[in-house]
């Protein structure tokens, strides 16, 4: 498995941006497609994007879709979400995860093809 340290989280105001980052230690990153997701109070967690073992593959929420960007420096174990045009309904707790299920080009787009998880951080937007 694959350990994982999410940061990057904070309170912004709606219109702001954040940049995450999800740093990955104890195994080889890029055996591993990695994913962010988010979980809302009193909602389910959902995935918000997800980037492929090679970094040539992604996925998109579509509430997310022009507004999010995910990344990933292999040579830095690092996987990044960049979160632009922030909306109070991004407010969740953000979470990073590796995959190693499917092809180097396969993006998992479902929490339970995850099986590695980070704690979480903290994603607050103001109107």
């Amino acid at each position: 498995q694959v350990q994982l340290v999410e940061s990057g989280g904070g309170l912004v105001q709606a219109g702001g941006s954040l940049r995450l980052s999800c740093a990955a230690s104890g195994s080889t990153f890029s055996w591993f497609a990695m994913g962010w997701f988010r979980q809302a109070p009193g909602k389910e967690r959902e995935v918000v994007a997800a980037i492929s073992r090679s970094g040539s593959k992604t996925y998109y929420a579509d509430s997310v879709k022009g507004r999010f960007t995910i990344s990933r420096e292999n040579a830095k174990n690092t996987v990044l979400l960049q979160t632009n045009s922030l909306k109070p309904e991004d407010t969740a707790d953000y979470y990073c995860a590796a995959s190693n299920a499917g092809s180097l080009s396969y993006t998992p787009q479902t929490g339970p093809e995850y099986n590695s998880w980070g704690q979480g951080t903290q994603v607050t937007v103001s109107s």
